[in-house]
């Protein structure tokens, strides 16, 4: 499997962030690390494992990023200043990464634009990469995710202003007009939001976005798994090889 190891130094974040690349041609993916997550946590944790038929055909690209959770949803000081953080990360993202994966897909498949970049997360890496989705439908055109929690009550809890809006989808999603340009955007993209219902799992916000969609018209594919179904890395390897071929 062919890889590619870069870093740079981030405008957006003011400190030098890395990168990692797996797969020689196919679609662009971004995967979000699970919370605190590195890059490398993509091949560390076996998922390269699960990915492998998709990229070594030739189907796909693995994109891997750094988070910056220990500064924004797992750290203990102001909500304020940890939100804002946050956004400098989702601005390097937009304004710095997605760049990088377009030029390196361009040099790779003549990339014109379309398709768009999947992005792909477990646990806390699902909730970011569900965000960056229905936040810029115009750059990303999949999802996969998978026991994610769609509330800024997770990592903001009892604080809420502009930016944690901006970044709670069962908020921003609840408050988007009907006739919102975004929608036909969704409904022309394949969206699948998985989870469990046993250990660990907390569905609740997954429903809670079900019901939003639904009565919005937004066509996203809720696969709701058992009550034996743990949040652990063994069934997210299941749900990720089950689900890829479509998100594909």
């Amino acid at each position: 499997m062919q890889t590619y190891y870069t870093k740079w130094h981030s405008p957006s974040l003011n400190r030098e962030m890395e990168i990692k690349v797996w797969g020689h041609a196919g679609r662009p993916v971004l995967f979000i690390p699970c919370q605190d997550g590195r890059f490398f946590d993509f091949e560390n944790y076996k998922m390269t494992d699960v990915w492998a038929p998709w990229i070594e055909s030739g189907q796909c690209m693995v994109f891997a990023i750094d988070t910056m959770d220990l500064e924004t949803y797992s750290a203990t000081y102001d909500a304020y200043w940890r939100i804002r953080r946050h956004e400098q990360w989702m601005a390097y993202i937009r304004n710095e990464v997605v760049p990088f994966i377009q030029s390196m897909t361009n040099d790779r498949n003549g990339w014109s634009g379309t398709p768009g970049i999947i992005t792909f997360g477990c646990s806390l890496g699902a909730t970011h990469a569900a965000n960056l989705y229905f936040r810029y439908p115009d750059v990303f055109d999949g999802l996969l995710a998978l026991s994610g929690i769609y509330s800024s009550e997770y990592g903001f809890p009892g604080y809420m202003d502009e930016e944690v809006y901006r970044n709670s989808p069962v908020h921003y999603m609840a408050g988007m007009p009907s006739d919102h340009p975004f929608i036909r955007q969704y409904n022309n993209h394949k969206a699948v939001i998985v989870v469990g219902q046993g250990p660990w799992e907390i569905p609740e916000t997954t429903f809670q976005l079900k019901r939003i969609c639904e009565n919005k018209g937004i066509g996203v594919w809720f696969d709701i798994w058992g009550h034996d179904v743990k949040h652990d890395w063994d069934w997210w390897y299941k749900q990720a090889e089950y689900h890829i071929p479509h998100i594909l």
